[in-house]
């Protein structure tokens, strides 16, 4: 009996050794020898479905999404024939292992290796390097499969890529041409980096906004990988880098994670010397931020790394770089290739280990607070539970009773009495070191020269009161609330209030019914309710012409669960009555948006997803280089992305937008974009200088050039600020500010700093005493912080500009600041009038 096993373990293998060779290599089933062009993504997908339909007993393809354009978005299992059979087995131990699903692991010794390729559209040879990957698996490497399943997504961004491809096909020279000043090594605006609303994907792995990022999450939190690997592009002098990675290290980070990337690290340096390749480690990349494609699996238990190889879109098929040599993409190719194999070789050693350290990971009991109890806004929860869905995170409603910890408003010790509506999130699960890390309100931080952004505490974003807790706090199966209206046609009109993003929805989805609506700018007291600023007034008697007003109403109201307030008479109890000119009509306003040169292609971007995709009302995207010739009194409002508009906005031009805005036009610009108004004729707004006069500055000024050269950098750190949360003081009679408390904590990405406006309203600022919660801040910028503005507008004729320092709509994770943005288009300077 054992002889005929051992016979047919033989035909076996023979069989898949056969298979193998049948499969046609990258370069013979494209008919070009690989890395000598791009190839577009269909073809990539054409070739992997070509290796499954040859060896389906090693290769699955899954579909697991579709871009915003269209295209889809696969994954590759690669294993040996037995491990294949068991896959589901295998991944359901896997989870078992991690306490994800209930059940008692069996033996699992076998390593989960997952290769991410092209995030980065315009970083493009690494989808070319996954085709080499896949086929020297299967025809060179099957030992490696025995006990390794190989996870491989050949392309995490299609919409980004082919931008580029079909970009640079279109733009090269035949043969290409090495010289750095070349058409094809200069991508044009907005490059083929983002997806197709331009976000970066490798850094929307937590806040997933985007539905790639939410696809690839729910099989990504299906299988829970041991390694992951994320590979990329830089600069064309970098010759490249992998693990292990710099610090900072996120303290969650466990000894075992640190020192494996090390052994990965030598492995492929072993590969990288016999070839005579240059490579480095241990610089520029570190593993704290929690929503790049190497922390969030960290987090998860995983190894993550990032591997940068030398070129990105400069590199084209080939350039001469600053040192002389022709980089190529045939070597960015065989580069990544090496190490993505590396990889697999170093997991397939180690993979008894891989799981026992991962099942480690998950242990929780460690953690110092063990519940976060929030309480706030019912929208403002329903939208963080939406976001912990996503990455299966477990969460519960509170009851009735107090609690007591760090209290995240104080930045200090309290307590706050909860109710059922309250929600509670543990670190007493599997996912519970993510917990920490998205929830804690100060991130420790070993070293401030870090890749990002220091702080992003999820109940500072949400805008939600939150302590946490040493103890852990019972908790019941969270309920959602649904509204159900009901029409009455004998009121004079009905009354919402104005406190989240789902009302900004609700007032856009009227006004594009062509539904009137009112906003009052003074508090009401009316049928015995108390409504306050803001709050959406829809009067029978302005839509006379709108047929089953109520019907339309109701089934609007229901669709985002809002609670509709009949009112009876237009006459208020206190406060303005319907026909007070403190309650106005919302214009139902005409929006453009500046793209192209000069504008950040990321805030233009997140500006376009807020409205098409949160928002959903209807905006007008015009290219800087054709300002001068736009007729602007097509619109309301014009919104400025952060940028430099230095070459874009000249003289005659911003004449131009000068007489528009004094015509009652409104501008709103975010984050850079304040430099084109900032100490310029006819605008108010001033930054902020250092006193000159300070003696102590100037004796710093002095002692600068003594700085030694090897701690340059580091000392240009006190002048950072690296992405960190600050309390600021709101005047919520403004309306730029309704639906908000007279505190706000902003997210503050730069160290530009502006003076209070000495005319117009300062609507958002730091005070006297900068209190910072969260995140790193230099020690010198901390000084020039005291009584700065954050958000504040400036009247100019029957117009405005409004001055938003703070992007609300950075990387779209910032939900509490959004509002802020939706009133400066609906309310603010609503029926201009001149001052």
């Amino acid at each position: 009996m054992q002889k005929i096993y051992q016979v047919l373990l033989v035909v076996i293998c023979s069989v898949s050794f056969i298979m193998a060779q049948q499969i046609q290599s990258p370069s013979d089933f494209l008919g070009y020898e690989l890395g000598t062009q791009f190839t577009r993504h269909h073809k990539v997908v054409e070739y992997f479905k070509h290796v499954e339909a040859l060896m389906p007993n090693h290769v699955k393809l899954e579909k697991y999404g579709e871009t915003y354009e269209g295209r889809p978005l696969y994954v590759s299992y690669i294993s040996s024939e037995e491990n294949m059979r068991n896959l589901e087995t295998i991944r359901e131990n896997n989870l078992k292992n991690a306490g994800i699903i209930n059940g008692t692991s069996s033996t699992n010794n076998i390593a989960i290796v997952w290769l991410s390729y092209n995030v980065h559209g315009n970083e493009a040879s690494s989808t070319e390097a996954s085709m080499k990957t896949l086929y020297t698996l299967l025809t060179e490497k099957q030992d490696w499969l025995k006990n390794t399943v190989v996870i491989i997504d050949p392309c995490i961004n299609p919409d980004g890529r082919d931008r580029y491809v079909n970009w640079f096909n279109e733009t090269a020279r035949k043969p290409y041409d090495i010289d750095q000043q070349a058409s094809e090594h200069r991508e044009p605006w907005p490059g083929g980096r983002a997806n197709h609303y331009l976000f970066d994907l490798n850094r929307d792995w937590v806040w997933a906004s985007q539905i790639e990022s939410q696809a690839r999450l729910k099989i990504y939190n299906k299988w829970m990988p041991h390694i992951h690997v994320d590979f990329h592009e830089q600069g064309i002098n970098e010759p490249y880098y992998f693990a292990p990675a710099t610090e900072p290290f996120h303290e969650i980070i466990s000894e075992w994670q640190r020192n494996f990337q090390t052994q990965i690290g030598e492995n492929h340096a072993k590969y990288f010397d016999k070839n005579g390749w240059l490579y480095f480690t241990r610089e520029r990349f570190d593993l704290f931020y929690p929503s790049y494609g190497d922390t969030y699996p960290t987090f998860m238990g995983a190894i993550g790394m990032t591997y940068e190889q030398a070129g990105n879109s400069r590199s084209g098929l080939g350039i001469l770089n600053d040192e002389g040599n022709i980089l190529t993409l045939v070597d960015r190719v065989a580069h990544h290739t090496t190490t993505g194999l590396s990889t697999v070789e170093i997991s397939s050693k180690n993979a008894a280990q891989l799981n026992t350290e991962f099942k480690k990971f998950f242990n929780t009991s460690g953690l110092k607070y063990k519940s976060y109890v929030l309480q706030g806004n019912s929208d403002k929860i329903e939208a963080l539970k939406s976001l912990l869905d996503k990455h299966e995170i477990k969460y519960g409603n509170a009851t009735n009773g107090k609690v007591s910890g760090l209290k995240y408003s104080l930045n200090a010790q309290g307590s706050m009495n909860t109710t059922s509506n309250d929600l509670v999130v543990s670190t007493n699960q599997p996912k519970g070191k993510m917990v920490k890390i998205l929830f804690e309100a100060n991130a420790k931080l070993s070293d401030s020269l870090t890749y990002d952004i220091t702080a992003w505490s999820l109940p500072y974003a949400y805008g939600l009161e939150t302590v946490a807790s040493t103890s852990l706090v019972a908790s019941n199966a969270s309920t959602s609330k649904t509204v159900s209206n009901s029409k009455n046609t004998n009121a004079t009109g009905y009354i919402v209030r104005w406190n989240s993003l789902k009302d900004a929805e609700f007032l856009t989805d009227l006004l594009t019914q062509n539904i009137k609506v009112r906003f009052t700018e003074k508090p009401i007291t009316t049928d015995g309710q108390n409504f306050d600023r803001g709050s959406l007034i829809i009067v029978r008697g302005d839509n006379k012409k709108v047929e089953n007003l109520d019907d339309l109403l109701v089934n609007t109201a229901n669709k985002y669960n809002r609670k509709l307030n009949a009112v009876a008479s237009g006459f208020s109890k206190s406060g303005p009555d319907f026909g007070s000119p403190d309650i106005k009509l919302v214009n139902k306003q005409k929006i453009a948006i500046l793209s192209g040169k000069g504008t950040s292609s990321l805030s233009y971007g997140a500006i376009w997803h807020f409205f098409e995709q949160q928002l959903h009302y209807p905006v007008t995207s015009i290219n800087t280089e054709h300002l001068g010739k736009i007729n602007l009194d097509k619109y309301d409002v014009l919104i400025m992305p952060s940028g430099n508009y230095s070459r874009a906005l000249n003289e005659d031009v911003m004449k131009k937008l000068q007489s528009w805005i004094k015509a009652g036009g409104k501008v709103i610009a975010l984050d850079r974009a304040l430099s084109t108004f900032a100490d310029k004729e006819g605008f108010k707004l001033k930054r902020f200088k250092a006193d000159e006069d300070d003696n102590e500055d100037n004796d710093k000024e002095k002692t600068k050039n003594l700085i030694p050269y090897a701690d340059r950098k580091r000392e240009r750190a006190k002048q950072m600020i690296t992405g960190a949360v600050f309390r600021t003081k709101v005047d919520n009679t403004h309306p730029m500010a309704f639906g908000y408390s007279d505190t706000y904590f902003s997210l503050k990405l730069g160290s530009s700093t502006y003076k209070l406006l000495e005319s117009g309203y300062n609507v958002a600022r730091i005070g006297n005493n900068p209190t910072k919660v969260s995140g790193f801040v230099g020690s010198e910028v901390m000084k020039k912080l005291s009584n700065t503005l954050v958000f504040g507008e400036e009247r100019l004729g029957k117009g405005s500009v409004i001055y938003m320092v703070d992007n609300t709509l950075f990387r779209s994770f910032w939900e509490n600041g959004k509002l802020f943005f939706v009133n400066a288009i609906f309310f603010v300077n609503n029926n201009a009038f001149e001052l």
